[in-house]
């Protein structure tokens, strides 16, 4: 398919602003960027760094799954920290849920994230 069109999961987190949970245009997938906010309630639920790095990637996950795909087909991962020294502690969870040959990252400290967040995370892939 060559025009591009928004992909759409209940089973991922939505919080209603302007913006697609994904496009998928020309077999790639562009996720929008995922923070820790709860699939089921739509609630934030701001915590620790481990509890919304999962939340993060569990959303990505499930964006991926009603796409048609997988983690596996993630190329690319950018991810926005709050805390640059909570990096250690991001990278153990993250190594939970992507696999060799791992998705091509960046990973950067900045200012503020809505809602009080500690990690957004957005990524690229294909179906």
């Amino acid at each position: 398919m060559r025009e591009k069109h928004a992909v759409h999961t209940n089973r991922a987190a939505e919080l209603g602003g302007p913006y697609s949970q994904a496009i998928v245009h020309m077999g790639f997938i562009y996720i929008s960027g995922q923070g820790a906010v709860d699939p089921v309630t739509n609630q934030v639920k701001a915590g620790t760094i481990e509890n919304e790095t999962r939340l993060a990637l569990d959303n990505i996950k499930m964006i991926m799954t009603g796409a048609g795909g997988s983690l596996e087909n993630i190329l690319q991962v950018s991810a926005y920290l709050l805390d640059i020294r909570e990096y250690g502690r991001f990278n153990d969870v993250y190594r939970v849920y992507f696999k060799e040959p791992m998705p091509a990252r960046t990973c950067v400290q900045v200012g503020k994230l809505p809602f009080g967040l500690r990690v957004e995370i957005d990524a690229i892939g294909y179906i």
